[in-house]
């Protein structure tokens, strides 16, 4: 297994037992939606019918994707089976499947669009995104919301020096982890959010594979 899921097998646990409160409004509206909403608005304008939700947490963002989009297929991905069972009872129109993030239970070019929100620092990040050019098609889409607070140049420098997968990549390593796993980087920016918010410093990439 990938060290940096060895490192969180606790943290898995951990969300096991959070996944009710999880779901509170507040919670979701607040932090999550936002970047929830552009994950959605670009499989929209891309036409992606066959998509997984890497990290799905209790479903929220996939269930919308099933209602909101009608694509062929959707997938939720988790390793939290409290997080699955709450998920299971949202929506029966999403196959939810328990896996990590670097060993994906499809096949080669498999599918249009592999999202993933507020998870991305749990994965081994490099083996995840190799993960995620396997099993798309080309012209796939991948879309990233990561939190990723501004720091200083030097810390920057030193995280992407440092063995193993980064916890938060900045924003210039994110593309740099797309580009060595052979997606093309087609948008970065900060999430739009609510004002009062925006001291939580989302971003989100978009990108797809050749």
């Amino acid at each position: 297994m990938p060290s940096r899921r060895n490192l969180n097998t606790l943290v898995t646990r951990v969300w096991s037992l959070a996944a009710p409160a999880y779901d509170l409004p507040l919670l979701q509206d607040w932090i999550y939606r936002p970047a929830q909403d552009e994950v959605i608005a670009e499989l929209r304008a891309h036409g992606s019918r066959r998509i997984a939700d890497i990290a799905c947490g209790t479903g929220i963002l996939a269930a919308r994707i099933a209602a909101e989009l009608e694509p062929d297929k959707v997938w939720g991905i988790d390793m939290s089976e409290g997080m699955l069972a709450q998920a299971r009872t949202r929506s029966a129109a999403v196959h939810w499947v328990y896996g990590p993030a670097e060993e994906l239970p499809f096949g080669d070019a498999e599918l249009d669009a592999v999202v993933t929100t507020s998870a991305f620092h749990f994965f081994d990040q490099p083996a995840a995104l190799r993960e995620f050019h396997r099993v798309l098609a080309p012209g796939g889409r991948v879309a990233i919301a990561t939190f990723s607070p501004p720091q200083p140049a030097v810390l920057n420098r030193l995280s992407a020096r440092l063995p193993g997968p980064a916890h938060n990549p900045s924003p210039a390593r994110l593309r740099e982890l797309l580009r060595d796993a052979g997606l093309r980087v087609t948008d970065q920016h900060r999430v739009e959010r609510p004002w009062w918010t925006r001291t939580i410093w989302d971003l989100i990439t978009f990108g797809t594979k050749p």
